[in-house]
């Protein structure tokens, strides 16, 4: 199991960065087009902790927008599952649940959201999974449940649910094939999938192809 999870968390490593690799030119639009440009640039060069903290400023500048503190989370979250140092654990994940948080209450029915919550909970399982999988799996499992029934068509939940999935039916030797058969579903949805704006979320695709691959 935490080989299976450690593959996992490379994986999410790898096709939640490629969101930061935006193409927008801070030196064009608005002031809030030019700060979040220029935070997907610093989080392009790996520069993690200036990102956040720029995605931080811009969120409190901008109270009735939901996506600077869900890249506060996105960039935290994938930052923790590069590391297995308790304390930055904790440190990387609490601000990752506390901007979070800020949103899920003001935007109950997002599904990006809830997809972002599970994989707070993903990353506390690949962390400690004795201490976190058994408590965590179920709720997760239900997590992705709310943001498919409040998009059933959002590639993001569809994938990361059946992602989420294929690790425990492996470890428990389960018939993969209802998960693989919805990472296809997933791949169609990513074709037609239209991000609202050039800064919402547009993750996931490729590490889907490659799921795609290992189920075959």
């Amino acid at each position: 199991m935490t080989k299976l999870i450690t593959v996992f968390a490379l994986f999410v490593i790898t096709f939640l960065s490629a969101q930061g690799q935006q193409s927008v030119n801070p030196a064009t639009g608005g002031q809030f087009e030019q700060g979040m440009g220029k935070a997907f640039g610093l989080w392009k060069e790996g520069k993690n902790r200036e990102a956040s903290d720029l995605f931080e400023r811009i969120a409190a500048a901008e109270p009735t927008n939901w996506l600077p503190n869900y890249y506060v989370a996105l960039v935290n979250t994938t930052s923790a599952f590069g590391t297995k140092d308790k304390e930055k654990i904790n440190s990387l994940l609490s601000k990752a649940q506390n901007a979070l948080d800020v949103e899920i209450i003001k935007e109950q029915n997002n599904t990006e959201l809830y997809v972002l919550q599970a994989m707070i909970n993903t990353a506390w399982i690949v962390f400690d999974p004795i201490t976190y999988g058994q408590k965590l799996s179920g709720p997760t499992i239900e997590i992705y449940n709310k943001a498919l029934t409040i998009d059933a068509n959002n590639p993001r939940a569809v994938f990361s649910k059946a992602e989420f999935e294929i690790g425990g039916a492996r470890f428990w030797g389960q018939d993969t094939k209802p998960m693989c058969a919805q990472i296809d579903k997933a791949i169609e949805l990513f074709a037609t999938f239209k991000p609202e704006t050039p800064f919402s979320p547009k993750w996931g695709l490729d590490r889907a192809i490659i799921a795609q691959k290992n189920c075959k």
